[in-house]
């Protein structure tokens, strides 16, 4: 009996060894669990059976990144054209804003400029040709600034190698400064002036050498763009220009090709009294300058043009008229009239003819 009892097992046994096997059963969301966790690492190991799906698309991203790199390197080493880079942003053709209306015969014209001095001057010489007589009236008044307000600049005027002229005003005052300041400009100083009657009327102040001088053959701001981009690298540029100014293609064409200038105000300008000026009696009037058109609409702030003809000089003056809506009828420069005189005398030869 006591082989039998030990032989067989107890009752107690086998629910102590279901017990044992029924444990795991009762954990088993936990061991699952645990389970789950251990190849959570290996979780990705599914998306890393997909990863050649994406390992092909990533190669095929790369490449093109990597076949397009190379194109923004190729397109440095190209050369840029000059014309390109002389072309001014937002070119206007202005010659299409010109008016198509018939030119009437003109008697009298109003130029918003000084008297010229002397006798000799190309305005004569189209008054005998044309039998037209032109009337001077400057429509703003130039003020020079004083070199004590000057010196508040901080401009040191013989850093400068090269000095831009646009106006017989800023050479005028440029050397009036110099004169109250007691600077003495170098002889190898450049200047770059816009025209060459500019150019010429640095006689009055110093030697003129042609060496020294650089202007534009052609009145254009094309042709002065290209000298001063020349000149980049030999020279530090200064301006000379009035207070309040409109911006202008050399600023700008500076400032876009990181072309380091300073610019000095040594004159401002102030609208001269019009109001004694009968406009009615003139077939034409002649601008120069957005300045002259603020002027003018200070002393009549109800002007509009009717049958008065408008002729300008620039591209920001034609801005000027084109934005307050007026007809432009004449201007220069443009092709085949590089200059005022030019384009009055190619408009006079039609209509006086």
């Amino acid at each position: 009996m006591a082989d039998e009892k030990s032989t067989k097992p107890s009752a107690t046994a086998f629910i102590l060894k279901s017990s044992k096997t029924k444990k795991p059963s009762l954990n088993k969301a936990s061991v699952s669990s645990k389970k789950v966790v251990k190849p959570a690492p290996k979780a990705p190991a599914a998306p890393v059976k997909k990863s050649p799906a994406k390992s092909s698309a990533t190669p095929a991203q790369k490449p093109t990144a990597a076949t397009a790199a190379p194109a923004p390197a190729e397109e440095k080493k190209k050369p840029v054209r000059l014309s390109e880079i002389l072309k001014p942003k937002n070119d206007k053709n202005y010659s299409e804003f010109l008016s198509t209306e018939p030119k009437t015969r003109l008697k009298n014209i109003i130029v918003a400029q000084p008297q010229p001095e002397g006798i000799k001057s190309p305005y004569f010489d189209l008054e005998s040709k044309y039998k037209v007589k032109f009337q001077f009236t400057p429509f703003v008044t130039v003020e020079g600034v004083q070199g004590k307000d000057f010196r508040k600049q901080r401009i040191s005027l013989n850093d400068f190698s090269g000095i831009i002229f646009t106006s017989r005003n800023a050479i005028d005052h440029f050397f009036r400064i110099c004169e109250e300041l007691r600077v003495k400009m170098s002889q190898e100083t450049k200047y770059f002036c816009t025209s060459e009657a500019i150019a010429l009327y640095l006689q009055k102040y110093t030697q003129y050498r042609k060496r020294k001088v650089f202007f534009s053959d052609t009145n254009s701001n094309k042709e002065m763009r290209a000298l001063i981009l020349k000149h980049r690298d030999t020279t530090r540029f200064l301006y000379i220009g009035p207070e309040v100014r409109s911006k202008d293609e050399i600023t700008s064409f500076m400032s876009d090709q990181n072309i380091p200038f300073t610019e000095a105000v040594m004159y401002r300008t102030v609208p001269s009294d019009l109001r004694k000026v009968d406009l009615n009696k003139y077939d034409m009037m002649v601008l120069f300058s957005p300045s002259a058109i603020h002027s003018l609409y200070q002393s009549f702030p109800a002007f509009k043009p009717g049958k008065l003809k408008i002729g300008v000089y620039g591209k920001t003056t034609a801005d000027a008229v084109l934005e307050a809506k007026w007809q432009i009828h004449l201007m220069a420069p443009l092709e085949g009239a590089p200059s005022i005189i030019a384009a009055l005398d190619g408009y006079l030869k039609v209509s006086n003819k």
